[in-house]
């Protein structure tokens, strides 16, 4: 069973949290691979995994059980 709209689970939480990591790590590999060095810039880093995750969570928070998004749950 899928979260609710207006709802979350701990799923959301979870996959919110994976996204955040995954897409911080693939964009400071992409950022050195650009500059042609690795450097950890933690700020970024931090501010990529937390936007990630909070556009992740608004985005299942707004989207009901059947993957429809803005529409309230059917009766």
């Amino acid at each position: 069973m899928k979260s609710g709209f207006l709802s979350l689970d701990t799923k959301d939480f979870i996959k919110g949290l994976l996204l955040s990591v995954f897409t911080s790590v693939i964009s400071i590999v992409y950022t050195s691979v650009q500059m042609g060095n690795l450097v950890f810039d933690k700020k970024a880093i931090a501010t990529t995994a937390l936007t990630t995750a909070l556009g992740y969570i608004m985005k299942n928070l707004l989207t009901n059980s059947e993957d429809k998004f803005m529409k309230p749950e059917g009766k």
